[in-house]
């Protein structure tokens, strides 16, 4: 899945240089942040023996002063923060045509989403 169109969205894979370029011009400002993460826990119902398991967070506000993409797909997104570290891990693809955000998800290779990782100066 190279281009997949959704909700306006124009998800492309991902160019490692831009989404690094894009992290450098949003370390050292207040954003917020939307993460997620499901393996299973929306098909639970129908297979009992997959172990659910997800994660969510939607519009915490951090400051990250370092940020960095993986040099490998499925790519890994760390964002040093004061305190500790942010990573989100198996991101395959992008919304490039947003400017002021980045938009990162990583899909199943049946297009289902894995992963999520958004970064915005205003709410989701």
């Amino acid at each position: 899945m190279n281009e997949k169109v959704e909700g306006g969205a124009k998800w492309k894979l991902i160019n490692r240089e831009k989404v690094q370029a894009r992290l450098e011009a949003l370390k050292n400002i207040d954003l917020y942040i939307h993460m997620e993460m499901t393996m299973g826990a929306y098909t639970s119902h129908r297979d009992q023996s997959v172990h659910p398991a997800s994660n969510f967070i939607k519009n915490a506000k951090i400051k990250f002063e370092h940020g960095m993409i993986t040099e490998e797909s499925p790519y890994r997104v760390g964002l040093k923060l004061e305190g500790g570290w942010v990573y989100a891990e198996g991101m395959t693809h992008w919304d490039e045509t947003e400017n002021d955000r980045l938009i990162l998800s990583g899909n199943a290779k049946d297009g289902k989403l894995i992963a999520a990782l958004q970064l915005s100066k205003e709410p989701f």
